[in-house]
C-alpha cells in the first residue's frame, strides 16, 4: 500500500533506514559525503532482503545525477549564448556611427559609447558623471534642458540642434534626439552630425 508521499511502504522504509544511518549520532544528512551515502547503499545492497530496493534507489540516484549533468550542460550553453549576445550588443553600442548617451534630468552623463566621446572631442572617462550641458554653449545647454523636459512630460521623442565648444575653434553643430529610458528615470540621447547643408 503506498504511503502518503507516494512511495511504497517497503521503499519508504528503505529511505528512512538510509536516512537514519546517514544521520547517525553526529552526522547531518545534508552534509553527508557522497562516499558515506554510497557506503550505506552498498550495505543495503549486500543484504538479500533489501538488495533489490537498494539497487532501485541507486538507479534512481544515477538517473538524477545524469539529469543534473544535463541541466548543467544546458545552463552552460545558455550562459555562453548570453555572453555572446552581450558581447555583440556591447560591440554594436560602442562601434555605432552615432553618439549614444544615457543622462539624467540634470544632463549628468551616466553612460556613453566611444563615438559619443569622439563627437565631443573628449575621453569617455572625462564625460562620465559630468553634466553634458557643461560642454555646450549656454544657448545649447538651455536647449538640451528643454529637450529633456519635453520628453520627461510625455513626448515620445524630441530633437533639437546643439553646439559645443571646440578648443581653439568655432563651436561645432550637432543634432540631438532624445527619448525616455524604458529601464528607469533617465533619458536616452543620440548625438549625430547635422544633415549636410544644415551645419
Amino acid at each position: 500500500m503506498p504511503s502518503q508521499i507516494g512511495l511504497p511502504d517497503k521503499q519508504l522504509d528503505l529511505r528512512l533506514r538510509a536516512t537514519a544511518r546517514l544521520k547517525g549520532p553526529d552526522l547531518d544528512i545534508t552534509r553527508a559525503s557522497a562516499s558515506e551515502a554510497l557506503g550505506v547503499l552498498f550495505q543495503l545492497a549486500s543484504s538479500p532482503s533489501t538488495a533489490q530496493d537498494a539497487l532501485a534507489l541507486l538507479h534512481e540516484l544515477q538517473v538524477h545525477q545524469i539529469e543534473l549533468e544535463l541541466q548543467d550542460e544546458e545552463l552552460r550553453g545558455s550562459r555562453a549564448e548570453l555572453e555572446q549576445a552581450l558581447n555583440r550588443q556591447t560591440a554594436l553600442y560602442d562601434c555605432a556611427p552615432v553618439g549614444y548617451f544615457t543622462i539624467d534630468a540634470e544632463t549628468v552623463v551616466h553612460e556613453l559609447n566611444l563615438m559619443g566621446a569622439k563627437l565631443l572631442g573628449l575621453e569617455q572617462a572625462d564625460l562620465l558623471g559630468r553634466p553634458l550641458d557643461s560642454v555646450l554653449d549656454e544657448r545649447s545647454g538651455q536647449g538640451l534642458h528643454t529637450l529633456i523636459a519635453r520628453v520627461g512630460k510625455g513626448q515620445q521623442t524630441a530633437s533639437c540642434a546643439l553646439a559645443f565648444a571646440v578648443r581653439g575653434g568655432q563651436p561645432r553643430a550637432i543634432q540631438a534626439l532624445a527619448s525616455r529610458d524604458p529601464a528607469g528615470e533617465r533619458f536616452l540621447l543620440v548625438l549625430t552630425d547635422p544633415p549636410q547643408g544644415l551645419a
